[in-house]
């Protein structure tokens, strides 16, 4: 029952990208051109999953509870704000202007059996992987402290 949920809110969310225009990489560019072509629609559209996630989260919060299909609800809990997240959050908006491709926009566009977006999606899983390596190395190369004898 949780994979045919899953499948089935992706598909809604797919089908509403398509109907959005967001697998359109020429309508997401131009909602960046402010000077130029600029299409405020793609505004709406976030405007319209922000409405619907603002509500979710009064319900959610409100009601309390369980969740139908899993035993607990996982709400991010982390507010702070570290180099990672602004990095990642600048390379996920320099790679969204300079493709016109959202990963929510990008998914649905590879069935349309154009080589654009398996381009940005092989972009995005070379990130992803470059992203992942560079993390491992940090880790590994973090000093270990200095463990103390009893006493000291």
């Amino acid at each position: 029952m949780r994979i045919l949920s899953a499948f089935a809110i992706g598909l809604v969310f797919g089908l509403g990208i398509l109907l959005s225009g967001m697998v359109n990489p020429a309508k997401v560019l131009n909602f960046f051109d402010i000077a130029g072509t600029w299409d405020p629609s793609l505004a709406f559209v976030m405007g319209g999953a922000l409405a619907v996630t603002a509500a979710g989260y009064q319900i959610l919060f409100r009601k309390g509870g369980a969740p139908l299909l899993a035993p607990r609800y996982l709400v991010p809990t982390r507010k702070d704000i570290d180099p990672k997240l602004i990095g990642g959050a600048a390379v996920f908006g320099i790679g969204w202007g300079l493709s016109g491709f959202c990963p929510g926009g990008l998914v649905p566009a590879l069935g349309l059996g154009q080589s654009e977006p398996w381009i940005a999606f092989a972009a995005v899983v070379a990130g992803m992987l470059a992203a992942r390596a560079i993390g491992m190395l940090q880790v590994q190369q973090k000093p270990a402290r200095p463990k103390l004898a009893s006493g000291e």
